[in-house]
């Protein structure tokens, strides 16, 4: 089992990393940008270094900084969290090659599954299904303009490496193919450090669907999937877990392709396999694989009861799989939702500042998982979430229900957060009757804008 741990990112998911940590008995160690000197994260760890000033570059992404603070405390262990550097494969190696233990695949799992465009190949390799569209990458527009006769429009240019919806574009026709190639091409460059992009037919209506897998190297199980359909500008603002779109067939067929690409690659740790799921069609395509724990994460665990971050550590402190594919099942129907620190009335415009007031939602079936406390200041330099609402229940019904009443709950005095979006939505008929799809939010919040403002 690891000793020490160096949790090497922020905010609400280095706060549930080391609450995993010290519930193993593992001592940990705060990394913090001066801008976080008062965060919870600072305040709940073992230890904390102050790795830089408040630029993530100087700071959550400064490599040679995080390692001497793992070595300076002693630690024998490193977790990335999500973004920042959690699907760097550089990374990942230098924490290897400095003696530490990366709780996260290797870095040449990271290289293969992090590359949009190996991992494309990858999955083929093992039988699973991929969206129509370029071999690889794609060397500039001439070359793009052939993989069109294959794709039609419209067609999606996606970044080769990263996430989180960064270096996308739809085009419908060539004009618009031609300007937004090179806009995709500048901001992956300067989101990812790699300009190589890639291309693949837009499914019209499709779900989002994912698979959680947990991996020892050797052997892997699935935990389910999860549905994130509701997306704003390729953003998951709102993640449940199973989704209703999925016969019970097609379900073992999903989340078995998944465990298969896991295999395939040897992957260790927990990772989702993402899918595009047509309805129309009822067949599902393989998009990409994320490296890491997803902030999606709590409504796994709780229709499955299985500690996903535990589990990371369990298994980088050397520990094989605890869990066999017949000991997970799926108990109710669990709903998140992203609480940023947005205006939406305003085009979710930022709106950092002082948390004046702060009302936790609680009572059954309800989880909370933030870095806020009354009095904290959300700064202006990073993401704007500030909390993930989860709820669970029996069935999506009642999770809708008690998603209303715990948001009712919820007070976030001082700012303007995405809470009206959620109270919206939950409302709404086609939400309620899960007939949504990734591009069904776009045109719902031009029509309800007035609903937004609150």
């Amino acid at each position: 089992m690891l000793k020490k741990l160096l949790v090497a990112n922020r905010g609400e998911i280095a706060v549930r990393i080391i609450r995993a940590a010290q519930d193993l008995g593992i001592a940990t160690v705060a990394v913090y940008s001066a801008a976080d000197a008062g965060s919870l994260h600072v305040q709940l760890a073992d230890e904390a270094v102050n790795i830089g000033p408040p630029a993530a570059k100087k700071s959550y992404l400064n490599i040679e900084a995080i390692l001497k603070a793992a070595r300076d405390t002693g630690c024998d262990s490193v977790h990335p969290g999500y973004g920042f550097l959690a699907e760097n494969a550089a990374f990942s190696d230098a924490v290897t090659g400095a003696g530490l233990v990366f709780v996260g695949p290797s870095g040449d799992a990271i290289r293969m599954m992090g590359d949009k465009v190996s991992a494309r190949s990858a999955a083929a390799a093992a039988g699973v299904p991929v969206v129509p569209g370029s071999a690889g990458r794609v060397e500039g527009l001439e070359a793009g303009r052939e993989v069109l006769t294959e794709t039609g429009f419209p067609v999606m240019i996606k970044a080769a490496a990263g996430g989180g919806g960064r270096g996308i574009r739809i085009a419908n026709s060539l004009t618009e193919f031609e300007q937004a190639f090179p806009q995709a091409e500048a901001e992956a460059l300067a989101a990812f450090g790699d300009g190589g992009l890639y291309m693949e037919k837009v499914i019209g209506k499709a779900r989002h669907i994912e698979v959680q897998v947990l991996a020892d190297g050797s052997d892997a199980i699935h935990c389910y999937e999860r549905e994130c359909s509701l997306q704003r500008r390729r953003q998951k603002v709102w993640e449940e877990a199973p989704s209703r779109a999925l016969s019970d067939g097609l379900r073992e067929e999903l989340c078995a392709s998944a465990v298969a690409l896991a295999k395939a690659v040897k992957y260790s740790g927990a990772g989702t396999v993402e899918y595009l799921y047509d309805d129309e069609a009822d067949r599902f395509y393989f998009i990409e694989m994320n490296t890491r724990i997803q902030v999606e994460h709590p409504v796994t665990e709780a229709i499955t009861g299985i500690d996903l971050v535990a589990e990371m550590l369990r298994i980088a402190g050397g520990e094989k799989l605890r869990f066999r594919q017949g000991d997970v099942s799926v108990k109710g129907h669990a709903i998140e939702v992203r609480l940023n620190a947005e205006d939406p009335a305003k085009e979710f415009a930022p709106f950092p500042g002082q948390v004046a007031e702060l009302r936790i939602p609680g009572g059954p079936g309800v989880r909370f998982d933030s870095m806020l406390y009354q009095g904290y200041q959300v700064p202006p330099f990073y993401d704007s979430l500030l909390a993930k609402l989860i709820v669970h229940a029996e069935t999506r019904e009642a999770a809708i229900v008690r998603l209303v009443r715990a948001l009712n709950e919820l007070k976030i005095g001082g700012l303007k957060t995405t809470k009206p979006l959620f109270l919206a939505l939950a409302a709404d008929p086609a939400v309620r009757a899960g007939d949504v799809h990734t591009r069904w939010l776009e045109g719902w919040l031009i029509e309800n804008a007035a609903a937004l403002a609150g």
